[in-house]
């Protein structure tokens, strides 16, 4: 390589470098695997070992990547968090021994490792024993406080066991279980994935609504002293001890070592092992553990001289996909799943994974009999990596995306610009819990007492196999539910009884159809008057109603001509269930039809639902928030910020006497 490419190549690699740096550390979404980044920031550093006149001060080998993100005070780190220099070979380790031993003129060193914790590093400040402050590394010198989400942690100590005045440095992490159970429960809310725990602890833990911190599954183990003017101590490992006993959890692998060879044997111990911790990690760390010679090695401006981290590489197995097979989720969402010869990978068994969709399989190329890749992302999920193309044979066979639901035989779509295939089938068993709880749920049905609970006993005694079947329902099937049990189960079956009076509008909200909630429901029922109208409409006459559009439309046809609807509409017309306009629901008039009306602060002669009703019954509709789609916001005393963003956007403001000329 030339002196021009090398300059090139480093100047490519900077812009690479700082764009995955800002993926992985600001956005807490990486967009290639940590090995792929590792092999990028080790191909940089050799060149700028070999070329230093080329070397940036912008260079990720120069600086800890992370910025402060907006919405965070920033924190100064009186002791800088730095990062670690990455070796990928015992060769490697054994340099670094001898530079040590060099730098210090000894014969032997003693090392302290510890598993390198796949999670978010963190400092925590405390004065007279009582935490006051915590905060990301950032860059290393500024990081931002986080101080109230980490207060949501239950292992951080508010109180330490002697008042003393210490900031210690940590790792925050989710287990390898809470970890597969949050991304099954985020899959069944067809939210996107954490790709891995690294991720998933660095997003939740700079939220700016500490709630949504708490509600993740974040633990910590603390891993090094970082100031401390009221205790000393002479070696790393006796500090790992001290803090124990204030009533840190510290990182539960760290081994004290007498010489370099058996750092190495520790090394592959833990590499052997990782599979058995209940935490993901993504190397093995070795520091020096005397303090003093710590102090004589110093550091750099990115990393300390005494302490470095082996990675291990990611372990890869060829297996075959004997099948695909397709899973039905909760919200109907169908999942290709591959079925794979089983293969031993770090550590455990893999006998099939997710394919994800559609997409995912067209990009890989992949194909039933085909010889792949597998390895475990993150020490938790497998995946295929590719397809090993010169072990095809000609056999293998294609596969398409069911055309319809795999377990209850309704239509099974696609819609566009989407990645996910659904079934959607009302009765579709895999689906039906959610469905069931959204059709009785207050903006549905409103059947009060009706829970999550009570639903999966009904399910699991086949009390239930659809939403006709609550109608059928008697006393004596909740009356073992709870101890006061004939009331709860008179007053739900009076609850159930009731909701068959509902505006019809409640009934088509409640069936759940893609993309339609409770203000297209009433459009359409405002349109079409009753049920069989509306099954009947064409896609042509369901996509001219106010709001609905081409997709929507498919969606409301596509259901209403499903068997499984069918039978249901009619076994709710024999249970007595509204399907129709009232007077009540007639359209007085058309002078709102296609109006959109914010309601803010307090009205004096409408409730809030008093007034939506009448906006509705002049064919307008009423929103929760102010865009520029808004035609008029109706303010009342101590009105918000609704008011002004109103203002801000020339929207007309009207008042309740404004309203009321309007509606005569």
């Amino acid at each position: 390589m030339t002196k021009d490419e090398a300059k090139k190549r480093i100047e490519e690699l900077n812009q690479i470098t700082s764009y995955h740096a800002k993926k992985y550390y600001d956005e807490d979404n990486p967009e290639i695997t940590d090995f792929e980044y590792d092999m990028l920031m080790v191909e940089l550093r050799n060149l700028e070992a070999k070329y230093p006149e080329f070397v940036s001060q912008n260079s990720l080998t120069q600086h800890v990547g992370g910025t402060v993100k907006e919405g965070f005070e920033k924190v100064e780190h009186e002791v800088p968090l730095q990062s670690l220099q990455d070796i990928f070979d015992f060769a490697e380790l054994y340099s670094f021994d001898e530079r040590m031993k060099k730098s210090l003129e000894v014969d032997t060193l003693q090392y302290v490792v510890e598993t390198k914790i796949d999670g978010l590093s963190v400092s925590l400040e405390y004065v007279d024993g009582q935490f006051v402050r915590g905060a990301t590394r950032g860059n290393g010198l500024v990081g931002e406080d986080i101080t109230e989400n980490l207060r949501t942690i239950a292992s951080i100590p508010k109180t330490l066991n002697e008042k003393v005045t210490i900031t210690v440095r940590g790792e925050v992490f989710i287990g390898k279980k809470e970890f597969e159970q949050m991304n099954a429960e985020r899959e069944e809310m067809e939210e996107t994935l954490f790709a891995n725990s690294r991720n998933a602890a660095a997003g939740s833990l700079r939220q700016l609504d500490s709630k949504i911190t708490a509600s993740r599954p974040l633990d910590i183990y603390i891993f090094n002293v970082q100031k401390s003017d009221m205790l000393s101590f002479a070696s790393h490992y006796e500090s790992l001890q001290k803090l124990k006993e204030l009533g840190f959890q510290v990182n539960p692998v760290a081994i004290l070592c007498e010489n370099i060879e058996d750092v190495v044997k520790e090394i592959e111990k833990i590499g052997e092992n990782r599979e058995d911790l209940t935490f993901g990690i993504d190397g093995a760390v070795i520091k020096v553990d005397d303090l003093a010679y710590r102090e004589k090695l110093g550091v750099n401006s990115k990393t300390p001289r005494w302490a470095i981290a082996y990675k291990y590489p990611p372990e890869m197995k060829e297996t075959i996909i004997k099948d695909i097979i397709c899973q039905v989720g909760r919200t109907g969402a169908i999942t290709p799943m591959a079925v794979l010869e089983p293969v031993k990978v770090a550590g455990s068994t893999i006998s099939k994974t997710t394919l994800h969709n559609e997409d995912f399989i067209k990009e890989k190329g992949l194909k039933i009999g085909d010889t792949v890749l597998i390895q475990k992302a993150g020490d938790v999920i497998p995946e295929v990596v590719q397809v090993v193309l010169e072990k095809r044979t000609g056999k293998e066979v294609d596969f398409s995306m069911p055309k319809v639901c795999p377990v209850c035989g309704a239509s099974a779509v696609r819609e566009e610009g989407e990645a996910v295939t659904r079934c959607i089938g009302i009765e579709c068993p895999a689906k039906l819990h959610r469905n069931l709880l959204h059709f009785a749920s207050r903006e549905c049905m409103n059947i009060g007492g009706l829970g999550e609970e009570i639903m999966e006993d009904l399910l699991e005694r086949k009390l239930i196999r659809n939403i006709a079947d609550l109608y059928d329902l008697q006393v004596e099937d909740f009356a073992s539910l709870k101890k006061d049990g004939k009331k709860f189960a008179q007053n739900l079956v009076d609850s159930i009884e009731k909701s068959k009076a509902n505006e019809f509008y409640r009934v088509i909200n409640g069936f759940g159809i893609r993309n339609i909630g409770a203000n297209a429901a009433k459009q359409l029922v405002q349109k079409y008057k009753n049920i069989d109208n509306l099954m009947n409409a064409s896609i042509e006459s369901l996509t001219l109603t106010e709001d609905m559009g081409e997709i929507r439309a498919k969606n409301v046809y596509e259901f209403f001509h499903q068997e499984q609807t069918m039978d249901l509409v009619q076994r709710l017309k024999n249970a007595g269930v509204n399907l129709q306009t009232s007077n009540e629901d007639e359209m007085l008039d058309e002078r709102f039809v296609g109006k959109a009306f914010v309601l803010t602060g307090t009205l004096e002669k409408y409730t809030r639902d008093e007034a939506k009703k009448i906006i509705e019954s002049f064919g307008g509709k009423v929103t929760g928030s102010v865009s520029k789609k808004t035609n008029f916001v109706l303010a009342g005393e101590e009105a918000g910020s609704k008011l002004t963003k109103a203002q801000e956007l020339g929207i007309e403001i009207i008042s309740e006497n404004d309203f009321e000329k309007m509606i005569k």
